[in-house]
């Protein structure tokens, strides 16, 4: 008796497990519909109007779906209300439509009329605003594009610095003549400027760590974009939970910051994860960080991450703020670390320690340290067929010493997704090879990049130029020279596999003393937040200090990007341009330029 219930208890856990690895239909909740039709529509698209009316239908896109529009049988009541919206927003104030519904089926006859027309457009200013109205003279009136235009008016008026504008515009609207007369009135106004800067919340915190990373600054005229950037770079110092910047105040055109602030509660941030890197394959990482370690948003942090190809350690230490001269603040940081990375033709096994100082503004990163490398280079028995005719790798133990300087100028309107702008930056260092081999060295890296859009269209250009000066060849380990590859030199080969190159199709696992690159990229929309791209990369190795008459290898491709909240989604396939059996695929968070 006993057995036959645990066989049917048995017989039930295994149904219950079936349906919920497969899916239960019973337990899937499937709203009633109608099927909707439209008829009568003349000025818009039948696409349109069902977005607007909030109708499930096939797009462009979506080839494998029905092309059967429906509408949830919740929605049915305020189809006459989203109707008028629709058309009032659009200018069609006397269109008229019937609804008739059946148990299964929804038909929509409309009959549009004449919409209103814009007669005359008045403008009255001293600020210039007449490319921000983009009206013209008898085009369809629509109350949405009459609210954008007033708002992108206020936008810049505010970024221009003038926060005590009047603006007063309206349309006067004759619905039995159809027409509508815009007037706009605006008086700029003086210019304002920031005010004192005040902060409150703090507990731990030093009110000079939080006036460092001020871009709205005590005189600086007023812009909205300077209090964003403000914003951004207070969390950017992650040791608050919430940062408000308020500019609500007005004092004759000054315009105090009050900056109140929330110190995080919980500083420790563990993170692990497993997945693929496009440089080193499988991953497996994880660290764990203690912010604002004993005050002053200092921070310590250790990384750990394991691939097949790379194994890593790094202990970092940065306080924000150490010092201050006039009104520029100095931080300092350090790291302490070890890598083991495996190259096409060597390993290159590295201890490290680093310390600097740095100071950051509203566009300018400058960092001013001290290295020290420890580095352990063993060639590998997996040289690609021709490699064993070049010269040998550069094996044995490295010991490296040397200051180095990391400056930026970074002018873009957004650092993950840049739509105008300019970038510039140089490093460089200068030190002594203790090798078998030892020699003064020298190694300079300049890159620039430059985005514009027209429309939607966003054209971006990236070069850089790289040279090592040395006393004598190969008295560097063969890491020490430049490699090109990857998603932000040429996309048709994976990061770091490009050496010396010795014809438009062929290089070598030796790194170069000299490195050009010149990369174009377009990027334009198709549908909604996907974006599609079209690039060439172009790159140079060569063997020799200041050379630039070696053989070019050039790559092409496509990609595509997808708009998150946290910045472009990023997918490039590129390949050789005369050898299409190299490509190479690449992703990443962010833009390339």
């Amino acid at each position: 008796m006993y057995k036959k219930i645990i066989v049917v208890l048995l017989l039930l856990w295994s149904t219950s497990l079936w349906a919920g690895l497969f899916g239960d239909d019973e337990k899937e909740i499937v709203l009633p519909t109608h099927v909707i039709n439209i008829h009568g529509e003349e000025y818009f698209d039948e696409s349109e109007m069902y977005d607007a009316l909030g109708v499930d239908h096939k797009n462009m896109f979506q080839f494998w779906k029905d092309d059967t529009a429906t509408i949830k049988d919740k929605l049915l009541p305020t189809l006459h209300a989203s109707l008028r919206a629709f058309y009032d927003s659009e200018g069609f104030y006397d269109a008229n439509y019937t609804i008739k519904e059946t148990n299964t089926t929804v038909i929509i006859e409309i009959k549009e009329n004449e919409p209103v027309k814009i007669r005359d457009i008045n403008i009255s200013s001293d600020y210039n605003i007449s490319a921000l109205i983009s009206f013209e003279k008898d085009e369809i009136f629509q109350a949405k594009k009459f609210i954008s235009i007033k708002s992108k008016i206020t936008a810049q008026l505010l970024n221009d610095g003038y926060c005590s504008y009047e603006l007063d515009s309206k349309a006067y609207v004759d619905l039995e003549k159809h027409s509508v007369d815009l007037r706009y009135i605006v008086a700029k106004g003086g210019v304002c400027t920031f005010g004192n800067v005040t902060v409150t919340g703090t507990k731990t915190i030093d009110d000079d760590v939080i006036k460092s990373r001020i871009k709205a600054v005590k005189g600086e005229r007023f812009s909205p974009e300077l209090v964003k950037d403000t914003s951004d770079a207070l969390y950017g110092l992650l040791a608050f939970d919430s940062v408000l910047v308020g500019v609500d105040r007005k004092f004759y055109n000054v315009v105090p910051v009050d900056i109140t602030v929330s110190e995080m509660e919980k500083p420790y941030h563990f993170e692990a994860g497993v997945g693929y890197d496009t440089y080193v394959g499988p991953r497996v990482h994880s660290s764990i960080t203690k912010h604002n370690f004993m005050g002053d948003a200092q921070r310590l942090k250790l990384q750990l991450a394991w691939s097949e190809l790379e194994q890593l350690a790094i202990l970092s230490f940065y306080r924000p703020v150490l010092f201050s001269i006039s009104d520029y603040y100095i931080g300092i940081g350090a790291k302490l670390g070890y890598s083991n990375l495996e190259y096409d033709g060597f390993q290159e096994e590295k201890g490290f320690v680093r310390a600097y100082l740095d100071h950051q503004s509203e566009r300018v990163s400058l960092k001013v340290g001290i290295a020290s490398e420890i580095i352990n280079i063993t060639a590998l028995d997996n040289l690609r067929e021709g490699d064993e005719l070049q010269f040998a790798v550069n094996e044995g133990e490295f010991f490296l010493t040397y200051p180095y300087l990391d400056f930026t100028y970074d002018a873009r309107d957004s650092k993950l997704n840049p739509k105008y702008g300019y970038y510039f930056r140089l490093y460089s260092e200068a030190g002594l090879s203790d090798g078998e081999e030892g020699s003064l060295y020298n190694k300079t890296l300049l890159e620039g990049r430059l985005i514009y859009t027209f429309g939607d269209l966003t054209l971006a250009t990236v070069g850089i130029l790289g040279a090592i000066k040395e006393e004598s060849r190969n008295s560097l380990p063969e890491s020490k020279y430049f490699f090109a590859g990857g998603a932000f030199s040429n996309r048709a080969y994976g990061f770091r596999e490009l050496g010396v190159i010795i014809s438009p199709t062929e290089d070598t696992i030796y790194g170069a003393s000299t490195w050009a690159n010149l990369s174009l990229e377009a990027d334009y929309p198709i549908w909604g937040d996907l974006y599609g791209a079209v690039f060439t990369d172009n790159t140079m190795l060569t063997a020799d200090a200041y050379d630039f008459t070696g053989d070019i290898i050039t790559s092409a491709g496509v990609g595509v990007r997808y708009m998150t909240p946290i910045g472009p989604f990023k997918l490039d396939v590129g390949m050789n341009v005369q050898d299409a059996s190299q490509y190479g695929i690449s992703f990443q968070i962010g833009q390339s330029f």
